[in-house]
């Protein structure tokens, strides 16, 4: 995608230069034409990136605004696009889940959450599986047990497994959430850590299948099996 920015502050040709090697810089840009004259820059990018990041890359003498696109439309189409193997995902067991714990009219929401883990823990591991090897060097980049045991990155890719199946099976509904409700918390400490750094690296939650930064959307993700499980253990005690 090409975009047109107006950028103020240049006032000579090597204005021009740096503008253009400090745009030139950034990551997934590939052609970047800088006027002094109309006082604009046409970046040319493999996908959408946040005005914000343009800002950052300059010398606080510039500034750059959108001229003829909408920012905030763009980076809601741009999030979309990242997360759309994500959203697809939970829409497609949220459904199922609706589905499959609905009786006579009448949603049952323990059975739902059941439901919903197993599909949950089965797909998650299933994309973790098609290259186990990649997930686990994901995974070490920020998972505090990972970093330490790079093994763990392959046993948990098996651990989603195993709580998937005991879900689905109801096996030992107890036991099976207070393990999830372990290695989730352990987890997510992890991703905290990562997002509110502000660290930009690969999430490993679909593999290495998938190019997902890591984010909110990662917290919420672990955030939700920790909710739910924690729900079920206490509506078992």
């Amino acid at each position: 995608m090409t975009h047109t920015y107006k950028v103020t502050g240049m006032t000579c040709g090597s204005c021009e230069a740096k503008v253009k090697s400090s745009l030139l810089m950034l990551p997934n840009i590939t052609e970047v034409e800088v006027s002094k004259e109309k006082q604009s820059a046409t970046i040319t990018m493999d996908k959408h990136i946040a005005l914000s990041t343009f800002q950052n890359a300059l010398d606080k003498k510039y500034s750059i605004t959108a001229m003829e696109h909408n920012e905030t439309a763009e980076q809601a189409k741009s999030w979309l696009a990242t997360y759309k193997p994500i959203l697809l995902i939970f829409g497609y067991i949220t459904t199922i889940t609706i589905i499959a714990a609905t009786h006579q009219n009448t949603f049952h929401w323990m059975q739902a959450m059941n439901i919903f883990m197993a599909g949950f823990f089965l797909t998650f591991s299933f994309f973790k599986m098609l290259d186990i090897n990649g997930f686990a060097e994901s995974y070490s980049m920020y998972d505090i047990v990972a970093k330490k045991v790079k093994a763990w990155g392959y046993v948990y890719a098996f651990v989603e497994l195993g709580l998937g199946i005991a879900y689905a099976t109801n096996f030992q509904p107890l036991v099976t959430n207070i393990v999830t409700l372990v290695v989730m918390s352990i987890s997510i400490i992890g991703v905290l850590q990562s997002v509110f750094n502000k660290r930009k690296i690969q999430c490993a939650c679909l593999g290495a299948v998938f190019n997902l930064p890591m984010s909110t959307v990662t917290i919420i993700e672990d955030a939700l099996m920790i909710i739910m499980s924690a729900i079920m253990i206490y509506s078992i005690i």
